[in-house]
């Protein structure tokens, strides 16, 4: 399957998030719990996609997809946040990610849109 990178502040999260990923086939090459080195890690990994949420101390998810998106046009980016995407895109309407999914999330549509994007 696909390897993924896990952005989220939260360290019971990234456990959710890595063990849905894992039990659906896919490969977790790194996680970070904040924006910059979840920015970091994606350029130095180069992860077939990211999960990324939101609202996080120091470089927040927004600031963290737009520094994926310029260094990697065409990096696929799923919105994993408590807020919904017409909150994110009140708050930004410049941000863009392949997918948007709120928390809490259900593992089968997050990994039917993993397959979905990567297809």
């Amino acid at each position: 399957m696909a390897k993924g990178l896990i952005v989220d502040d939260s360290k019971f999260m990234r456990k959710i998030l890595r063990e849905s990923l894992e039990g659906g086939g896919h490969t977790v090459v790194a996680e970070a719990d904040n924006g910059s080195d979840g920015v970091s890690k994606y350029k130095s990994l180069k992860p077939d996609f990211v999960t990324m949420d939101i609202t996080m101390g120091g470089l927040d998810g927004m600031k963290a997809v737009k520094a994926i998106n310029e260094y990697d046009p065409g990096a696929t980016i799923i919105i994993v946040s408590a807020l919904n995407q017409k909150t994110i895109k009140m708050n930004d309407n410049t941000i863009s990610a392949s997918a948007y999914i709120q928390k809490p999330f259900d593992r089968d549509n997050l990994l039917n849109t993993i397959r979905s994007l990567l297809s």
